[in-house]
């Protein structure tokens, strides 16, 4: 079995141990689209989009999973909502991303009603989930612009943790999304049972934080002098 399928075992175990658990299928996704399952990467994206409604992220990389499978129509759709939500929200980076999806796709980027009005509610794709109203960009000059996210943040006042990959933490990830990678970090071990003690239990953990934390394979190459 490959690190990729070991990877993508585990991630299963997590979600099917903890159906709940939005990151859980978030992280499964991506592991999936690494291995080219492109079918089941979306649907695991569209589980952690009824579970986190508001996760414009996963909406954005569920619609190119299914443009991936050659599912235009059901992308599109995805791309529509999740472009709704990330306007809405003042997500920046997923903005950008499912505006550039719908354009290559020829469909019509939506008009978001601005600051202060009520969310669009005009497309229907997950039930009742529904996101709420959040104030949109500008940010104030000078903002700390959290690179997971794309909105603003608290910046930490030093490294988590040495080395390269720390520094780039911290120059990219805000303090809030530490801490909720923190929380999601002790089920991971938990769920996994893993010992930071040993030093493959430690590679694991810190994977599953490089998949949270947005660290992709090329990026970690290059941070921890690889080529």
């Amino acid at each position: 079995m490959s690190d990729l399928d070991k990877r993508i075992a585990q991630f299963q175990n997590m979600a099917q141990a903890d159906p709940d658990n939005e990151m859980a299928h978030f992280s499964l996704a991506g592991a999936l689209v690494q291995a080219g399952r492109h079918a089941e990467a979306a649907e695991s994206y569209l589980r952690c989009t009824e579970l986190a409604p508001t996760m414009s992220k996963a909406y954005q990389l569920g619609a190119e999973a299914l443009l991936a499978v050659g599912d235009k129509e059901r992308a599109g759709q995805i791309a529509i909502r999740g472009y709704t939500i990330a306007a809405e929200r003042g997500d920046l980076m997923p903005k950008r991303a499912l505006a550039e999806l719908l354009e290559r796709l020829g469909k019509p980027v939506p008009e978001v009603a601005s600051k202060g009005a009520a969310p669009s509610r005009d497309v229907s794709l997950l039930g009742n989930a529904t996101a709420p109203s959040a104030p949109a960009g500008p940010f104030p000059p000078g903002s700390f612009i959290d690179h997971k996210t794309g909105r603003p943040g608290t910046k930490m006042p030093r490294p988590p943790f040495k080395g390269p990959v720390g520094e780039w933490i911290f120059e990219h990830i805000s303090r809030e999304t530490f801490d909720d990678w923190i929380r999601q970090g002790t089920k991971v071990i938990n769920e996994l049972r893993l010992d930071l003690s040993r030093e493959q239990d430690a590679e694991t953990y810190d994977q599953h934080m490089r998949e949270y934390l947005g660290i992709d394979e090329a990026l970690y190459e290059r941070l921890s002098g690889g080529r």
